[in-house]
Formats: C-alpha cells, sequence, structure tokens
C-alpha cells in the first residue's frame, strides 16, 4: 500500500519543474472555516508523525480526507499565557519600532502566509492548524504593562500592537485585553500604534479619538484583496476586505490617522490589486499607505504551497517561481534590510506602481511622529501620579 506525505517538502532553491504532480490533495479547505490545510512537525521535535491514508477505513482526520469527505471542523482553545513580562524589544532595523505588545499567542484569523506562524514551534506546536485554532491569552497583560512603565528606568517611545498576531482577533470581543491595555495606555498619555485586519478595532473608538487629539496614536489595516472570496479563502476568519474599508472610514471620520497596508502583495495572486485597494482605501478616508512583500519564513513555505495546491493549482509553480525571482532564488530572505522588499525587475516594478500610486491619490508614506512628551509615569501602587 502507498501513500503520501500531506504536503512535499519545498526546496529553497531548486526550479519547480512544470511537469511536477499536481495538488497533493483534493482541492478545497481540509479544516473547516482554517486557513492551513495541515499541521507541519514542529521543527524542535526530535520525533516526527506523518498521517498516512491506505484507503481501508474510513478517513480518521482532515489529511487523510479523500475527494467528497466533508471538511474536518477544529474547535479554538484558549489557554492562559502566564507571561510576567508584556512588553517586547526588538533591535531590528526593518522596522520603524524598539517594542510591541502582543495580547495573545497564535491568531484566529487563520491567515495561510502569516509570517507569525513559525513563533508557535517555541510552545510546543505546530505553525500549521495549531496556530490558528491554541491560542494563548494574556488576562493580566494591562496590569504588567502599568508595572512596567512605572519603572524608573522606563523611558516612553511608541509601543506598536499587532506586529505578531491581530490585538483584535474574534477572541478580543470576550477577553478585551486589548481595550484594557489602551485604557492604561491612554491613562499615561503614551503614543501606540495599532495594525489590524479587524473592525473590531472600531469598538474602541472612544479610546483612540481622544488619544489622536494629542497625536498619540495612528492606526493601520492591512488590505491583502478586494476580492470577498480570494480573502475568504486566505484569511478565512478575518472581516471581509468591504468592512476593512468601512473601518477605515470609521476611523478617519473619528480623527484618527489612519494607513492602508496593502500587505502582503502575493505574487500572481493580489499583485494586480495594488492600485485599486490604495484606491479604495483613500477613498474611505485613509490618509498613508505602505506595502509589504509576501514572507514565507520556516513552516509557512510548505503551507503556503500546499494552500495553493487546494485554492489554485494551476497557478502554483509561477507563484513560487515568482517568489524565488524576488528572493534571489529562495522561498524566504530573513537577511536584515531585505526582509520585506524584492529583488529583480518585478520587485521594482512593484515599487514603482505602489510609488506612482501614492502621488496620483495624494497619499502619504510617512505620518507626523507620535508625541513622548506627554506621558505620565504612573504610580507603581497602580494610581495615577499627580501633576502637582
Amino acid at each position: 500500500m502507498m501513500g503520501m506525505d500531506p504536503v512535499e517538502r519545498i526546496p529553497e532553491s531548486t526550479p519547480f519543474d512544470s511537469r511536477s504532480p499536481g495538488p497533493r490533495r483534493p482541492a478545497g479547505p481540509a479544516f473547516r472555516g482554517r486557513g492551513a490545510g495541515f499541521n507541519p512537525p514542529n521543527r524542535f521535535e526530535t520525533i516526527r508523525r506523518d498521517p498516512f491514508f491506505d484507503g481501508w477505513e474510513a478517513p480518521a482526520g482532515p489529511e487523510e480526507a479523500g475527494a467528497g469527505q466533508p471538511a474536518a471542523a477544529v474547535p479554538t482553545t484558549v489557554t492562559v499565557d502566564a507571561t510576567r513580562t508584556v512588553i517586547a524589544r526588538n533591535d531590528s532595523p526593518d522596522v520603524g519600532f524598539d517594542r510591541s505588545i502582543n495580547p495573545y499567542r497564535g491568531c484566529e484569523h487563520g491567515c495561510v502566509y502569516c509570517y507569525a506562524r513559525p513563533s508557535h514551534a517555541w510552545l510546543g506546536l505546530s505553525p500549521g492548524v495549531d496556530f490558528e485554532t491554541r491560542l494563548f491569552a494574556k488576562p493580566d497583560a494591562a496590569s504588567l504593562l502599568r508595572q512596567e512603565l512605572a519603572r524608573p528606568s522606563y523611558r516612553c517611545a511608541p509601543i506598536a500592537m499587532g506586529t505578531n498576531t491581530d490585538p483584535y482577533q474574534p477572541v478580543e470581543r470576550e477577553r478585551r485585553i486589548t481595550r484594557e491595555i489602551l485604557k492604561v495606555l491612554a491613562d499615561c498619555n503614551h503614543p501606540v500604534t495599532i495594525v489590524t485586519k479587524s473592525a473590531l478595532i472600531e469598538r474602541d473608538i472612544d479610546i483612540l479619538a481622544p488619544m489622536a487629539e494629542k497625536g498619540l496614536t495612528s492606526a493601520a489595516l492591512s488590505v491583502t484583496t478586494l476580492e470577498r472570496t480570494l480573502a475568504r479563502a486566505m484569511e478565512p476568519r478575518a472581516v471581509a476586505p468591504a468592512r476593512r474599508l468601512a473601518a477605515i472610514r470609521s476611523l478617519a471620520e473619528a480623527g484618527i490617522p489612519v494607513r492602508v497596508m496593502v500587505a502582503p502583495v502575493v505574487p500572481g495572486i493580489t499583485d494586480h490589486e495594488m492600485e485599486a485597494i490604495l484606491e479604495a482605501a483613500r477613498d474611505a478616508g485613509a490618509s498613508l499607505a505602505s506595502w509589504i512583500l509576501l514572507r514565507l519564513p520556516g513552516e509557512v513555505k510548505e503551507l503556503f504551497a500546499d494552500w495553493l495546491d487546494a485554492h489554485c493549482p494551476a497557478k502554483r509553480n509561477k507563484v513560487l517561481n515568482t517568489v524565488r525571482a524576488l528572493r534571489e532564488g529562495k522561498l524566504n530572505n530573513a537577511q536584515w534590510g531585505e526582509r520585506m522588499v524584492g529583488k529583480g525587475a518585478f520587485g521594482k516594478a512593484l515599487d514603482r506602481r505602489f510609488a506612482m500610486a501614492v502621488r496620483r491619490l495624494g497619499l502619504k508614506r510617512e505620518g507626523n511622529p507620535l508625541r513622548t512628551d506627554l506621558f505620565v509615569k504612573p504610580a507603581r501602587d497602580g494610581r495615577q501620579m499627580s501633576l502637582f
């Protein structure tokens, strides 16, 4: 009896042969409402298990499902993350911040291309379906933040939220951890930037609008595509593109500076939409814009290749070969200064198109710096310090 792994191992630099085998499993999602089609092995484990279906019994799991079998439903579980600190520091030259807060580990939005997926391996889990179904929440984040801001050694600089996982993913509707964090930052006049795909950010306009009046906050909405069906396949539990544009409008009307992020640009799938996304966001009220090229670090390479097999197999080789052309022959380039941009003629063409569209639409790449001079350190007992 013979079987196959759920997805072939993707070599970094060997060109794809157009005559290579087609889809590794039947078209369509293996997990209902999820972006990943399987759970790649945790790279830190010494033992590996590969699902195998010999055809004799009813499929026991999504990876083993044959043609005509319904996709399996996988529930979301949330575990308390007992972290002792909440502000993460970085010295990356590729991002414009040195500190961030992520209220959750894992993200239920399930974006198949998410560069944060490999981080779940550090928790002993898979970057695949585990990343979007086995979440970790930080219920003490607000109190921990207040303690960190109160330290005598703390120096104020903008905190970024949404840099790894979405602070407004569905679980936030009940947990409200992001909202409590924003309350602490507002009380202290501490600047914060937010990146999200969710319209749930509208809930917190009552906090964000007064902060924006003081020059303390800005928001960025990521719009990958305007095509509803494609967005549902790539980002199964994020809100529809039209709803994200509506959120941009709500934020802008409340006086909050809004950036549209054409991110990620997926060559051969969404790159043709760049100008349309920018124009739609501008019409909704966005004043700032940026774009980021698709990144496929770690296990994301296999997950994305499997997604292409299931949803657009005819484009698989062309898309992955174009990514290689943009990454100097590899599917991912982790070098500082090169991770976010594309090389070669196609990469330069994308950057020129973006620059031309931004100029034509009157958008800006950079906004005004957020203020840090208004920061008031909280008292260590949790009560706000007096200004006098």
